[in-house]
């Protein structure tokens, strides 16, 4: 019976999908860490530490077996890890020779991080197709929108214009490092794990180097980077990935509260895509609540306590730890479910987002001009001095905003002869559009787009 959102028949199609569930499902892990077992008795024989013939037999005998999952279940509980439980079928299926050559050298922390460390290396070729497509839509709305200036705001109040072009490719470029920082960790931190009881190699390795040989080996045919030293109790590379996926999680949750605060009824400036009855209200016909975007930053804050935990387990003592790896069992599969659920509803949302051009520009215009007031206030200063000019526009703002007075900041600067006298009215006509106080908007989007092509 699921007891999480991420495996509910309710919820786990909002929180991550049945691609990468399938990855992280517990008969995958185990088909994980048969593979490593496979792959070290193989490494093993081609290097003469076992008889030759017995790798393959060992391998032939686990790709047929199968397994009694109850069994395994009920003597993990007992045992508090799966892998002895595991080797006792491997061993029986394999037969008394082969059997006793099953996991030689090797102790349990190494299978099972080896096969977390498979586990999430399928994962982050997820992670990077889905990173992606949100990277391309991201990137043709940037384009798009590259010249529709909007609103920017400030402690939620309006500050300058910029436009909706920008802020997709201020969006955009967080993903870019995200992508960059994806390529670059696989060779930090996907790593194989063989170090044997202390991370010494001792069981193998006296005054030679066969260990550090078998290791590099079961490196290259598992598809792992083969690490200088043991990590057992080093786990900076499970923390640097869950951590990286925090990351995307925090840059979507930026991105899903900007979302839900412009779809909101008083801007009107975006919607997520209309599919009938989704973000309805069983009370409420007119609803369309942003239901991605909602899902987005809860698995952004989840995604963040994962993180934390990972540091948490960072924190071992001696060369094995005595129950801080435990957190990783929780973290990994969940972020990773979660990372990937939220890069799908941003995929969703962004690819049909619903843009109202209109609305921004009304409600560029709805604050009468001020959010042009820098605009004014520099080119004032050029004549009077940056103190000076400040004083003045700021008393023509308040008269605009407090005295209720008619008309715009244009019309009340008209009035003021400091204003008038150093700046003509075409001129000041120009500097209270804000279409035109877009600054290097434009410049910065087209660098960002360039990255993506």
């Amino acid at each position: 019976m699921p007891v999480s959102a991420l495996d509910s028949l309710l919820f786990k199609n909002l929180f991550g999908t049945e691609q990468i569930r399938a990855i992280f499902d517990d008969k995958a892990y185990i088909q994980r860490c048969i593979d490593v077992e496979v792959a070290l008795a193989q490494s093993q024989a081609s290097l003469g530490v076992i008889p030759e013939d017995i790798g393959n037999q060992i391998a032939t005998a686990c790709s047929n077996i199968s397994l009694d999952y109850d069994r395994l279940s009920n003597e993990t509980e007992i045992v508090g890890y799966p892998i002895l439980p595991l080797i006792r079928q491997l061993s029986s299926a394999c037969g008394d020779e082969a059997g006793g050559y099953v996991h030689w050298g090797a102790t349990t922390q190494d299978i099972q991080d080896t096969a977390t460390v498979l586990q999430m290396s399928s994962g982050l070729t997820i992670v990077e197709e889905v990173l992606n497509k949100v990277i391309s839509t991201l990137t043709s709305l940037s384009s798009k929108y590259r010249d529709t200036p909007m609103p920017g705001r400030t402690h939620l109040q309006h500050a300058l214009p910029v436009t909706f072009g920008y802020k997709t490719a201020v969006y955009l470029s967080s993903f870019q490092r995200h992508l960059e920082r994806l390529q670059q960790l696989r060779l930090r931190c996907l790593l194989v794990q063989f170090g044997g009881a202390a991370g010494t190699l001792a069981s193998l390795d006296q005054n030679t180097d066969i260990g550090l040989r078998v290791r590099k080996n079961l490196a290259e045919r598992l598809g792992l980077h083969d690490p200088v030293i043991t990590w057992h109790t080093a786990r900076d590379g499970v923390a640097e990935i869950i951590n990286f996926l925090a990351l995307i999680g925090g840059s979507l949750g930026k991105m899903a509260m900007d979302v839900i605060l412009m779809s909101s009824n008083e801007m009107n400036e975006v919607s997520e895509p209309f599919v009938p009855h989704r973000g309805a209200s069983s009370t409420m016909p007119q609803k369309r609540n942003p239901i991605s975007s909602e899902v987005i930053l809860a698995a952004s804050k989840l995604l963040r306590a994962n993180a934390g935990l990972c540091l948490d387990a960072m924190v071992t003592d001696f060369e094995r730890a005595s129950g801080p790896w435990h957190l990783e069992w929780v973290a990994v599969p969940e972020s990773f479910v979660l990372a990937v659920g939220a890069l799908r509803q941003a995929e969703f949302a962004l690819g049909g987002i619903v843009v109202n051009v209109e609305q921004m520009r009304e409600n560029l215009d709805s604050s009468k001009g001020l959010i042009v007031a820098e605009a004014v206030m520099m080119e004032l200063a050029r004549h009077t001095g940056r103190r000076k000019a400040h004083d003045v526009v700021y008393e023509a703002c308040r008269e605009v905003i407090e005295k209720g007075k008619e008309g715009t900041l244009f019309d009340v600067l008209m009035l003021k002869e400091e204003v008038t006298g150093v700046i003509g009215e075409e001129r000041l006509r120009s500097l209270c559009e804000p279409a035109n106080y877009l600054g290097a908007a434009a410049r910065m989007e087209d660098d960002v787009l360039a990255l993506s092509h």
